[in-house]
């Protein structure tokens, strides 16, 4: 029995060695983080938090980027000089900082854990608890009820700046499990809806799609004639110029209560029936 119990606790040692080896530790510490990637070769960032990635258009189709769960995919297709990516958490706001560099290189590179001391992660101020009250230190609610938060942080994520999304603890990305398009979804305009992303909080999904028109005339838009079961619907502009301009496409953010899948009414597909001929 001891000698098993040696044999258990040597192979559980050697398993530890054999994953922390395989890991580099980097600490952020508000200074950028100089990484390098190998052309061709995938490099994995571990923050346990999940983050939106910034990348600078100098970096297009240059390199591939994929966040989830807390991992940051990097794959690097060309050579390039040293970038710099900002990494944002979505349920803080807290930005870190990443100077990339690619070049051609065949040894394989160790994943990497960002590890942050929280003292720094934090920008919270100490305060003298004595000299405040229970109100005063209580935390801040947000104003806006939830479909409108949600959706503003929608459009934000999409068309402004990475560093001025405003934080919104507690949302996420969800799976949208939709169809690349969406005819359905306005029956009644030439239109081409286009599935973007999703996020949830608090039983609410809120997702963005892409509204494009196919028509050369311009028209109108209105939440009414969307058709399926939404909780709140809003164009980011409300009218479509006509096909082919630059004015030709706008984005709706639709709100359900639930996977937004469940509210999309599903496109009817045509059978032709088989008839047989009598003899």
């Amino acid at each position: 029995m001891k000698n098993l119990t040696k044999y258990l606790i040597s192979s559980l040692a050697l398993c530890i060695s054999s994953i922390s080896s395989a890991e580099l530790l980097m600490q952020w510490q508000r200074i950028p983080l100089r990484i390098d990637l190998h052309i061709g070769q995938e490099r994995i960032l571990f923050l346990d938090k999940n983050v939106q990635v910034g990348v600078p258009s100098e970096l297009d189709n240059k390199l591939d980027v994929q966040s989830v769960g807390g991992a940051v995919y990097l794959k690097a297709k060309k050579e390039f000089s040293v970038n710099r990516l900002q990494l944002r958490d979505i349920e803080t706001g807290q930005i870190i900082l990443i100077d990339l560099k690619s070049k051609a290189g065949k040894e394989k590179l160790e994943a990497i854990r960002i590890i942050f001391d929280e003292k720094v992660a934090s920008n919270a101020e100490k305060v003298d608890q004595t000299s405040v009250s229970d109100e005063e230190v209580a935390p801040i609610k947000n104003a806006l009820p939830i479909p409108a938060a949600i959706t503003r942080y929608a459009a934000q994520s999409l068309y402004a700046p990475l560093r001025t999304v405003e934080p919104l603890p507690g949302i996420q990305r969800v799976a949208m499990k939709l169809p690349k398009s969406l005819p359905t979804l306005l029956p009644n305009l030439s239109v081409q809806a286009t599935p973007l992303e999703s996020w949830g909080m608090d039983g609410y999904v809120v997702t963005a799609v892409r509204i494009r028109h196919l028509e050369k005339r311009r028209v109108n838009l209105d939440p009414r004639y969307l058709q399926g079961n939404f909780y709140s619907a809003t164009f980011q502009h409300n009218w479509l110029g006509e096909y082919g301009t630059p004015e030709d496409t706008t984005t709706v953010y639709l709100v359900t209560l639930g996977a937004p899948n469940k509210a999309i009414v599903p496109a009817v597909k045509n059978v032709k029936s088989k008839n047989k001929s009598k003899r």
